[in-house]
This record gives structure tokens, sequence and C-alpha cells, in this order.
């Protein structure tokens, strides 16, 4: 951990430095979801690259669209990601042979995985459930096919959250910082532990000096710290995700649309599928152990 962060609550001037930093780079708010447009996934132009990394620079995530749709199947993906400086494909339990995730409607035994049914999702970033040394800090999300009803995404750059939060009280910020700030209880199958409890705090500062977050709204999957300021700070993260000031952008992405990120905050909405193949909800996601290259405020 860097001693003289901005992330730190110690480091009053330096936070006040990134934040009017972070303030004066945000776009206005009609052009946060337009898209920037790709020609070719596996061999992006240096101007694609420049407006991808100038738009994650300054809120963590970007939408894009391909000039041609079709052009991105799941080996693709990684080809894109890679340009980008995503390298470190993280594959799970459900991901395919390649390592990318087909996001859809899947039969399931046991207690289904919420990415796999239409229902909602709650405000989560990827891997919460994952140990700290296998923290998930980028992703690429790509919409394939929509359904007949619903699937919509919104976004949240973490930032933004670690901002208000601070500016409000920063001793809330030193408890979402504790290493026991928040665990993740015990993934068990049919009596089988498929991943052990994983404690660890929700806002961290990387080996690259970035803040990150690791984080789900899902109370069933959650349990805080048992100390004043950590229940209040996880409470009021609720308030303000709910709440009319906190900046979200909502989207519904077509075939053909994407997000790449560095793990902000997102949910989903319920969807309902139809009965004709290309009305049957189908995301690709890749999740990466890297941020996407050269978009930290370092490079600013």
């Amino acid at each position: 951990m860097q001693q003289n962060s901005p992330f730190l609550t110690a480091n009053q001037d330096a936070y006040e430095s990134w934040k009017k930093w972070k303030l004066e780079q945000q776009p206005a708010a009609e052009t946060l979801a337009e898209p920037v447009v790709v020609h070719d996934p596996a061999a992006l132009t240096q101007s694609e690259l420049d407006a991808i990394r100038e738009r994650v620079r300054a809120t963590n995530w970007v939408l894009f669209r391909l000039e041609e749709r079709d052009t991105l199947d799941q080996d693709t993906i990684k080809q894109f990601a890679s340009q980008l400086g995503l390298k470190r494909l993280d594959a799970n339990l459900k991901s395919e042979q390649s390592g990318v995730s087909a996001i859809c409607v899947k039969k399931q035994e046991g207690t289904p995985y919420i990415p796999y049914t239409s229902r909602q999702i709650s405000w989560h970033t990827d891997g919460y459930y994952n140990d700290s040394d296998e923290q998930i800090y980028g992703m690429l999300l790509y919409c394939v096919k929509q359904a007949a009803e619903g699937g919509s995404n919104d976004l949240m750059d973490h930032e933004l959250l670690y901002m208000m939060l601070r500016d409000e009280d920063p001793t809330m910020i030193d408890a979402l910082m504790h290493p026991q700030a928040m665990t993740i209880p015990a993934n068990i199958e049919n009596g089988v532990e498929i991943r052990p409890d994983h404690t660890g705090p929700v806002f961290s500062i990387g080996a690259d000096g970035n803040l990150h977050m690791r984080y789900s709204a899902r109370t069933r999957n959650i349990s805080w710290r048992d100390d004043a300021d950590t229940q209040r700070a996880a409470a009021r993260i609720v308030e303000l995700m709910n709440g009319a000031e906190y900046p979200v952008i909502h989207h519904h992405m077509q075939p053909g649309e994407g997000v790449i990120c560095n793990n902000v905050l997102h949910r989903r909405d319920a969807f309902r599928d139809g009965d004709a193949p290309e009305q049957q909800r189908l995301l690709y996601r890749a999740r990466f152990s890297d941020r996407i290259a050269e978009t930290g405020y370092q490079n600013r």
C-alpha cells in the first residue's frame, strides 16, 4: 500500500488533488452512454485505443459498439482485451473452455447461480467472493442477443461512490478498508466445499496505486464486521445507491454492444426470453486479474 496514496484518509491534500482531477474528467451525462465504435476488435486502431482509454481513465468504464456485430466471438474477445492490457483471464467454474463465460439461462443442479437465470442481479463487483490474491480488476461484457423483455444494466464508477462516502465521513472509508470488513460465506454444493469463506476489505489500494472495490449488495451472501462504523458504512452504501444523487447510468445493450471496465459496480434487471432464438439473451463475459492499461489516475 502506498503511504502517500490519495485513497488513504490520512492524506487529505493528495485526496483533494485527486478529487479535483477526477471531477474535471467527468464527461457530460448525455455523452456517457455514447459508445466507442470499433471496426476490427482483433486489431484496434490507435484512435480507438485512445478513445477507450480516455473514457476509462475518467469513469473506469466505457461502452463500445462493433461496426460489424458478428466479429466478436469468444476467441476474438481475448484478442480484443489483450490490446487493452487485459491478459490474465480469470476462468471460473461456469466459463467455457475458452475461459470466457456465456451468460444465458441454463439448467442448473442444486442452488442456481443467479447470472445463469433470468432473475435480477443486485449491485456488485465481479469476483467479490474471490480471495484477496485472486481479485478481478478488469472485465469485458458483450451482448450477442438480447431478451424479448428486460435485461438492462446499471453501471456506476466505484471511485465516485468512494468520493461520496469519504466527503460525508472518512471514518466510513477506514471501516470499509479494514481487512475484516466483509466476509463471503463458503460455497457448499451437495456437502462439498467448492470455495471457502473469504474475508477482506471493501475498498483497497492495488500494487499499482489504484482504488479497487469488492462488494455485493446481496444480504444472503454477506457477513459484515461487527462494529458500528462498518455497519453504518454498509447501510450508507445501499442508501446512496438507491438515492437520486447517486450517478447511475442505465443502459439496455443491443446486440453488437458491450462494456469494458475496471470492474465497476453494476447490476442487471430481470428479463424474459422469447420463443425465437434471437430473443434468448446471450452475453459473453471475460474477467481478468488486470486493470485496463494506462487508465489509472497516475496516467493523467
